[in-house]
């Protein structure tokens, strides 16, 4: 994972600023649902908690997380669905 800034695509983007634990990787499993296979979900969060949550998600499910980095006081996900 990386700290530094990056442009990556993404087909859809999910807002889950202001969320706590564990609603923005609930948000993101409902929105990886509705994605076509390879599609990329680009997630914003504020719950620190996050970090930890996507990744281990990410190897739980099957998807990839393509990158994740940390903003100010801003956690951002790349995932691509499985």
């Amino acid at each position: 994972m990386s700290s530094a800034p990056i442009e990556l695509h993404a087909d859809t983007r999910l807002d889950a600023r202001g969320l706590n634990c564990p609603l923005p990787l609930l948000k993101a499993k409902l929105e990886l649902n509705t994605l076509a296979s390879g599609q990329i979900l680009h997630v914003l969060a504020t719950d620190a908690g996050s970090w930890r949550d996507f990744q281990r998600f990410a190897e739980l499910s099957g998807h990839a997380l393509l990158h994740a980095e940390s903003l100010d006081d801003e956690f951002h996900y790349w995932l691509r669905k499985s």
